[in-house]
């Protein structure tokens, strides 16, 4: 049984992106350099972030230099010498894993969050149907999409094949979902697309710049 969806045309690509969660999180500085620094979040293994660089856990590094790094933390700048850690709470009254994001210039939600494991940049996206993808980023992901269900999308650039695939889990900040119904489309897509069939397991509050994201189910 074909399928069909229409997705706008995406305007740039800029990652804009913090988190917090429902769990406490502590993130250490362990190395500094000019315009890096490494970081390790819960105790985990130490990443390489260059300067404008959000983490899969949603934490953004400002900048960085040899004495300090400058890091945005719940929407919250915070400087950390060598060696200091710093513990985000979660927010009362919530006992629900939660995510905050930041718009950009242009009041798309950019960030980035891992499918089955793996890294990738997304943009939340209420007007489609399904966690979309293009196939290149599906192979990068190691997602199987051939064996998926075939059918057909409406793009800008006409209709192309496109595949349903359920995702093993889709992450966000400490929000992970499991079995998320997937599209992959063999066409160009700049950015994987966060659609409703992950988005309404959550409850979504915007205010101003900033949408809050808290698991429901």
């Amino acid at each position: 049984m074909g399928f069909r969806k229409h997705y706008s045309n995406l305007l740039g690509l800029l990652l804009l992106g913090t988190a917090c969660t429902g769990h406490a999180t502590e993130v250490n500085v362990v190395g500094l350099f000019s315009g890096k620094a490494m970081v390790m979040v819960n105790g985990g293994k130490p990443h390489m972030m260059t300067s404008g660089e959000t983490s899969p856990e949603g934490i953004r590094l400002i900048s960085a230099d040899s004495n300090a790094a400058v890091l945005e933390i719940d929407g919250k700048r915070q400087t950390l010498n060598m060696g200091q850690s710093a513990n985000i709470k979660p927010k009362e009254g919530s006992g629900n894993p939660t995510t905050v994001l930041t718009a950009d210039s242009s009041g798309h939600f950019f960030t980035v969050g891992s499918i089955n494991g793996a890294s990738t940049r997304m943009l939340v996206d209420t007007g489609a149907t399904m966690v979309s993808m293009s196939s290149a980023e599906a192979k990068r992901l190691g997602i199987s999409y051939l064996k998926g269900e075939r059918g057909a999308v409406s793009t800008a650039n006409g209709v192309v094949p496109a595949y349903h695939v359920t995702l093993n889990t889709v992450k966000l900040g400490n929000i992970t979902l499991n079995q998320v119904d997937g599209l992959v489309q063999e066409s160009s897509m700049p950015v994987v697309l966060l659609g409703m069939s992950f988005l309404k397991r959550l409850e979504m509050k915007r205010d101003g710049s900033s949408m809050t994201l808290v698991k429901k189910y």
